[in-house]
């Protein structure tokens, strides 16, 4: 790669023969201050690649030689172009990075990797909270644009994650006020009364997971004081009754076990110059008896609206460890193979009935 940041080619065709289609061999220069952080800690980027590219890709010194059927070197071309962008603006780049990277070129999106990958929200410490895949970016777009928005998926797609770092964005912006994180408590009972201790030692367990991201974005000392100051609010979902919240950024999370009611009731908390984001899961669902989620409800309800944005995320979106999007999707394949089985009873005992007639 030269000094204006582009990514030097050399392509010249290999022999073609009766048994075999015609390859082609590109070599690509990288700059020396780029070539570690694209291979990664002991070439583990580079392994990545292999693994994942069709074409054969050999590296020597600031050389990088990509041989193969010519839509696979330039495919392989475009991944190199894309992590070498990404490692040139300082943002790190991981075997995860590389598979993202590819999946996202060749998903037909015409998304580029270095843009989604290299959106930083917030940083603290070192740390940078950024968009880690495609739907990831668009979620955390739709909050920017968008008063309300619904962030659905399984777990480990950073739904509350994303939203609590714009939040924390949107405040030290001076773009809202004060931050409001609630939950429902104890499922979507809230039966509160029945667990032993004070109020603060029996909602803190709902509520720790808000905590704990809050921790991870912001000063810990600071956050005591913020919330003495009313400037940060962690409370359970009941708390929001009767209450209009200008000037906020709103977020509730577990948002798959509240009640209809619940859900109509916290949308309408909304003041002016707030924005609401809410999280959850509805394959998640803990309320009691089988009562539709209020989650299910609004995204049924409210689809069309102006200014309210529903955002879809998938076992594809999962950062947690990998076998996190494997057991989502095994639980998935289960639902659905027991869903078909349960029709298909169903119309066995139909079918069964009709001939006893």
């Amino acid at each position: 790669m030269g000094n204006d940041g582009t990514v030097g080619h050399d392509d010249t065709a290999g022999s073609t023969t009766s048994a075999q289609h015609s390859q082609v061999t590109s070599n690509v220069e990288v700059a020396s201050d780029v070539v570690m952080g694209l291979l990664g800690a002991a070439d583990a980027n580079l392994r990545a690649l292999e693994s994942t590219l069709a074409a054969d890709i050999h590296v020597r010194g600031t050389k990088i030689t990509l041989r193969g059927e010519p839509a696979d070197v330039a495919s392989a071309e475009r991944v190199l172009e894309e992590l070498v962008s990404m490692v040139s603006r300082g943002t790190p780049v991981t075997p995860d990075t590389v598979r993202r990277s590819v999946g996202m070129l060749t998903d037909g999106s015409g998304e580029s990797p270095a843009e989604v990958l290299s959106l930083d929200i917030i940083s603290r410490r070192g740390k940078t909270i950024r968009p880690k895949t495609l739907n990831q970016k668009r979620y955390v777009d739709a909050i920017d644009t968008h008063t309300i928005v619904f962030g659905m998926g399984p777990a480990g797609t950073g739904k509350t994650y994303l939203a609590m770092a714009k939040a924390v964005q949107a405040l030290q912006a001076k773009k809202v006020n004060r931050i409001i994180l609630t939950r429902p408590a104890v499922e979507a009972g809230e039966n509160l009364g029945f667990l032993p201790g004070t109020l603060h030692e029996k909602i803190d367990p709902y509520l720790r997971p808000l905590h704990d991201a809050l921790h991870d974005m912001m000063d810990p000392e600071a956050i005591p004081k913020l919330m003495e100051a009313g400037v940060i609010e962690v409370a359970p979902l009941a708390y929001m009754r009767g209450r209009t919240l200008n000037d906020a950024f709103i977020i509730l999370d577990e948002a798959q076990n509240t009640t209809g009611e619940q859900m109509k009731m916290f949308l309408t908390r909304l003041g002016f110059g707030s924005k609401i984001v809410v999280t959850g899961d509805i394959t998640q669902v803990d309320l009691p008896g089988g009562a539709e989620s209020g989650l299910s409800a609004a995204s049924r309800i409210l689809a069309g609206i102006d200014d309210i944005h529903f955002s879809m995320l998938t076992s594809a979106d999962v950062v947690r460890h990998r076998l996190v999007a494997d057991i989502v999707d095994a639980y998935v394949r289960s639902d659905e193979a027991a869903r078909f089985e349960a029709g298909g009873n169903r119309a066995a005992r139909r079918a069964s009935g009709r001939g006893h007639r």
